[in-house]
């Protein structure tokens, strides 16, 4: 829970996690625009002010859980041409905006390793922002409702197997919210299992730690 955290470190901790967050929600609504539908446009949603993506209830969720949301991004796939294809383009914006971010900070951070400031202010901040930014990346690719991952599993498999897709849509917030509570009482996590080889290979490739 972050509210246990050093002040310190929330201090950092903070504005990344309020920055990736409304970074990820832009990112939707850019790709959804550029695919021609402007609904998120319309709802003031292309802007990368924080008052018009966070969720209160979201942001009160991370300090006291460790996890927690924006508001969704409004989608029509109706204004677009290809609605499969262009809903998988839109829900893959998040996750690899995260990513893009991670890179970006990671190309930072190993100049600053390079100039010896790694263990400074700038150096802790870049590091909470690579990690962080990986970590939301990785947590919305799980393929569970109201995920990104959703959205591209589904894209692939409604074909392939509706009956599962109907399932996992019916189903999947109750099991990513079971996982969540599992990890919580148990401090035993599958998420984190299951995300923490991918949040470790992207560090490493990123950031070289």
């Amino acid at each position: 829970m972050l509210f246990r955290l050093p002040i310190e470190v929330l201090v950092l901790l903070i504005p990344v996690l309020v920055f990736a967050l409304v970074f990820h929600e832009f990112s939707h609504a850019w790709v959804a625009h550029k695919l021609g539908d402007d609904t998120a446009a319309q709802q003031g949603r292309l802007t990368l002010n924080p008052l018009a993506h966070l969720d209160p209830m979201g942001s009160i969720m991370i300090l006291f859980v460790g996890f927690g949301w924006a508001k969704p991004v409004p989608v029509n796939p109706h204004n677009f041409q290809n609605p499969r294809k262009d809903m998988m383009l839109v829900a893959s914006a998040g996750p690899a905006s995260n990513l893009l971010l991670a890179f970006i900070g990671g190309t930072i951070f190993r100049v600053a390793i390079a100039s010896g400031m790694e263990h400074g202010t700038l150096g802790t901040m870049l590091y909470i922002f690579i990690q962080i930014n990986i970590m939301l990346a990785m947590f919305n690719m799980i393929p569970l409702p109201p995920l990104d991952g959703s959205q591209i599993f589904n894209g692939f498999m409604i074909r392939k197997n509706p009956k599962l897709v109907y399932k996992l849509q019916m189903y999947g917030p109750q099991i990513l919210f079971g996982l969540i509570l599992i990890g919580y009482f148990t401090k035993i996590s599958p998420l984190w299992m299951i995300m923490s080889p991918f949040i470790n290979f992207f560090m490493l490739l990123f950031a070289g730690v």
